[in-house]
């Protein structure tokens, strides 16, 4: 049985990443399983530090990514929106070219609260980072929308 509220696709996700900071790292949601989301980010220039492997706050950025898309399909999108709230990780490995791959899955789903363990691998399978995201759900619907849809400050 699925965690989502109602239908949507890694397309519909990757679609709404467009004009951000998701898009900007590269990173790509590639499959929303029914207990687990699961993105890629590429380790390249926008993704490195200067010793030329992949930077802990890319990491971190991943990571706080996959947990708040993975909280957004938890809740009724037309009467709550989640956001983060706190956030660690631990880096284990460096990895300094290739692909690292995300899977969120839950620790806790509560009313007003979630927390998401988010391992990211690198392509070989072998732990790069361990992070725990928390996540503030609140009452508003969600502002979740493509580049299109958001409003212009």
């Amino acid at each position: 049985m699925s965690l989502w509220a109602g239908q949507v696709t890694a397309a519909d996700l990757n679609g709404m990443a467009g004009a951000s900071l998701i898009e900007t790292l590269g990173i790509e949601i590639v499959e929303v399983r029914d207990d687990a989301v699961v993105a890629r980010m590429p380790v390249d220039h926008r993704t490195t530090q200067p010793a030329g492997v992949l930077h802990g706050g890319a990491s971190v950025a991943l990571a706080e990514t996959l947990a708040s898309w993975a909280g957004y399909l938890v809740v009724d999108r037309d009467r709550f929106h989640v956001v983060g709230q706190e956030i660690n990780a631990n880096h284990v490995r460096p990895v300094s070219s290739g692909w690292v791959t995300a899977t969120a899955t839950p620790a806790a789903i509560g009313r007003r609260s979630q927390v998401w363990e988010v391992r990211i691998v690198d392509d070989a399978g072998k732990l790069v980072c361990i992070s725990r995201c928390t996540l503030a759900v609140i009452e508003q619907k969600s502002t979740y929308a493509t580049a299109d849809g958001r409003r212009a400050d």
